[in-house]
């Protein structure tokens, strides 16, 4: 049971903050533009599959850095040249044109390097067990995933709230005349901000890649789950972020390990249940149930507190 709960705390600490690692670019681009990206996770699908080729071109640690460059790039690019002219028109305009940007990034993604998973594998230099709990090796790779997530969210807190780049971004949001009157140029800290919002989730799947599968369709696995940890955690708020994704993440990893039941706990049904709807229900197991949780703490948050976690206006 020792053993369960320790493994199991390090894999759910570990997923909540890759959650975190792609959903911080999500809050940011929210908290600043206001924009719900749709193809947020597609950035997150491209950051691995440049991750990829650049590392078998030249390996993975030039790949950490010009993956993440090359998204953020493609996002600005994005902005400036799509999302700026669509945003006039209202909320469900960007929405819809997110919708269809990443459904093209899919496709293209499937052309370019089609749809069986690619070979990117953890670079050698952390290919060796950390550390070894109850006779398990815990990989280095995933210490670094979790080094890295952690540096990201301290960077981004201080950059928003103790630097005068942060200052002039959140003030762009709300008073974006009053910025513009100052000499700064409010298109450019916007398209900025896109940017960098995508070179985060670029970053999540650098270091994603190799851990988990890197194929055509791993933006559709991860992309529902991205909007639930924003909107429990708050819609705009960096650190309810951090506080959702730590909380699915474990949700998620202590639900897969158990096998609990009704009938474990209560004994089965009577012999006129046996051979109805009831008998499956009370059959399931926790393990069973575990991908439907995450929804099932949106709905609950969405009914008793829509402003999310720490959020502070409604979803």
């Amino acid at each position: 049971m020792l053993e369960l709960i320790v493994i199991s705390t390090l894999n759910g600490v570990l997923y909540g903050m890759l959650l975190f690692l792609m959903a911080s670019g999500l809050t940011v681009i929210f908290s600043m533009l206001g924009v719900l990206n749709f193809a947020h996770a597609s950035f997150y699908m491209l950051g691995a599959f440049f991750g990829f080729q650049i590392s078998r071109w030249f390996g993975f640690w030039p790949a950490l850095i010009v993956a993440p460059l090359l998204a953020g790039a493609l996002g600005a690019a994005v902005e400036r040249y799509g999302l700026r002219h669509v945003h006039k028109n209202g909320h469900v305009a960007e929405l819809l044109f997110t919708f269809g940007l990443a459904f093209a990034i899919e496709e293209i993604v499937q052309i370019i390097w089609g749809k069986n998973p690619v070979d990117f594998r953890v670079p050698p230099l952390l290919d060796f067990p950390a550390f070894t709990l109850f006779s398990t090796n815990y990989p280095a790779f995933k210490i670094f995933m979790l080094a890295v997530s952690i540096v990201i969210f301290v960077g981004l807190l201080v950059v928003l709230k103790r630097t005068r780049i942060g200052l002039i971004v959140q003030a762009a949001l709300t008073h974006p005349h009053m910025v513009g009157h100052l000499g700064h140029n409010v298109g450019r800290i916007f398209m900025l901000v896109f940017g960098v919002g995508t070179a985060l989730a670029a970053v999540a799947g650098v270091i994603a890649g190799p851990a988990l599968v890197t194929q055509s369709n791993m933006a559709g696995l991860l992309g529902p789950i991205l909007f639930v940890v924003v909107v429990v955690g708050g819609l705009g708020s960096l650190p309810g972020a951090f506080i959702a994704s730590l909380l699915i993440g474990l949700i998620q990893t202590f639900a897969v390990s158990m096998d609990g039941s009704l009938a474990g706990a209560f004994g089965p049904l009577g012999p006129d249940y046996a051979t109805t709807w009831l008998s499956d229900i009370w059959n399931v197991t926790v393990a069973q149930i575990a991908p439907i949780m995450p929804y099932l703490l949106l709905v609950l948050i969405l009914i008793f507190r829509p402003m999310g976690l720490l959020g502070t206006r409604d979803t």
